[in-house]
């Protein structure tokens, strides 16, 4: 872990959300700050100030290592509140809807993750791929198999990573590898729980995969373990598309809709994520909201698997939040970048489009406060965990161009989040220390 009192400093352009900057075009006074010439000073991997640098050059003790990025610009480190790990190799696999893809690519997929070999080197794989677009942060379904929630938390620990994770839970309408028996599987929960929720920086999510593929046995256990401890995470997914939603209702009909069957069962609460919720009404958007859940909105895989298009104004005007999340590998990107152009597109369709304020807001604080981390992480500010996304404005021609011909910061950081990818985070640090870059290896 980081040694005791290692002390280090990052000078150069900095962006960082207070508070929600709203959908205006102009933010709200106080929700952002930005620094020129800023100083991130950084303590045992916390932030001990943010300030510009000459008022912090006076104050440093002898020797503290300064770190240049005034060419660049500072983030907090962005958070992804819903990604499947296990589904990395099977991104962008032609031409099906949710179910038939599910079965066609992704329960293939996640049967490989019984073995530990295979299960270690995805994990790996999938966090070098997180750091390389900046992501500090995520929400991540692992499969079935303990084996795989074991090597995801254990490759996170190595690197010092906030990381939520939990086991798939299923029990039905998937392939016997992949099925738990009905309790089984959350007891292998509650054997994880013990050995990885709250140690370092981890936490731990329950993961019914959706109500289809658990039975009412199953769903309620996962329910009675989450009253037991409500410090824990709750992830699953709901009305993400028509043809699963006939399903739900063949499959549960006692229920009113497919809320009511998560609702049964007491999975509907402050650390409930919900994935998609597409096409939901106003009334289930409500629920939803006294309950204090969220929705994950994955513009990319929407897009892609031809899902529909998520209503964000319709949750917020419900009093619903909604994180934003790549949802790999239904999502064609890893990167937070790439999600926040899905979002656009997806908004202008709606006639709500995404403002580049709103957008890093959503990406960094915004999700941080869905997840209840918001005391930790999304901002740069003292006291927070030093996780931050260092980006590179000239990281591609295109972009150079552009950017030099924006007259204002609104200009700059909306160019900047349309035309970005992963070659436009030149590093990413984690914990305070430096985890990627780009142009070398990791220090």
């Amino acid at each position: 872990m980081t040694m005791k009192n290692h002390q280090r400093l990052l000078r150069g352009p900095l962006f960082t959300c207070l508070d929600d900057p709203g959908e205006d075009a102009v933010p709200l006074t106080g929700t952002t700050r930005y620094l020129e010439d800023g100083a991130i000073w950084i303590v045992d991997g916390h932030i001990h100030a943010v300030e510009p640098f000459d008022v912090l050059a006076d104050r440093l003790p002898a020797g503290v290592e300064i770190v240049d990025y005034r060419d660049k610009l500072m983030m907090p480190g962005f958070i992804d509140s819903h990604v499947h790990y296990v589904q990395l190799d099977i991104m962008a696999s032609y031409g099906r809807e949710l179910l038939d893809w599910l079965n066609d690519y992704t329960f293939p997929a996640e049967c490989r993750f019984a073995d530990a070999g295979h299960a270690q080197a995805g994990a790996e794989r999938f966090l070098d791929e997180m750091l390389r677009v900046g992501t500090t942060t995520a929400q991540v379904f692992c499969s079935s198999h303990p084996v795989s929630v074991d090597s995801f938390f254990a490759a996170a620990q190595r690197r010092q990573l906030r990381m939520i994770a939990g086991k798939v839970l299923m029990d039905r309408h998937a392939p016997d590898a992949l099925t738990d028996d009905t309790l089984g599987g959350v007891r292998d929960s509650e054997r994880l729980i013990a050995d990885w929720h709250g140690r370092d920086r981890l936490a731990y999510t329950l993961t019914p995969r959706f109500a289809p593929t658990s039975t009412r046995e199953q769903l309620d256990a996962v329910g009675g373990v989450l009253r037991n401890a409500p410090d824990l995470y709750l992830q699953t997914h709901l009305s993400e598309n028509r043809g699963e939603i006939a399903w739900v209702a063949e499959l549960f009909p006692e229920t009113r809709d497919y809320l009511d069957v998560y609702e049964r069962h007491g999975l509907v609460g402050p650390r409930s994520t919900f994935a998609h919720g597409i096409h939901l009404d106003e009334g289930q958007r409500r629920r939803l909201a006294q309950g204090g859940a969220n929705i994950a909105f994955c513009p990319t895989s929407n897009l892609f698997l031809g899902s529909g298009l998520m209503d964000r104004l319709a949750c917020r005007d419900a009093g619903l939040a909604t994180s934003l999340a790549s949802d790999v590998g239904g999502g064609t990107s890893l990167s937070g970048l790439g999600t926040l152009q899905g979002a656009y597109q997806v908004g202008a369709l709606l006639g709500q489009p995404l403002t580049g304020w709103q957008g890093f807001y959503r990406l960094t604080l915004g999700n941080a406060r869905a997840l209840h981390l918001d005391d930790k992480i999304g901002c740069l500010q003292q006291g927070f965990e030093a996780d931050i996304a260092v980006l590179d404005p000239e990281s591609t021609p295109l972009m150079a161009r552009r950017l030099s011909q924006a007259t204002t910061l609104s200009e700059r950081l909306f160019a900047l989040m349309m035309l970005g990818d992963d070659r436009t985070v030149a590093a990413t640090w984690a914990n305070g220390r430096l985890a990627h870059q780009r142009d070398a290896a990791a220090a």
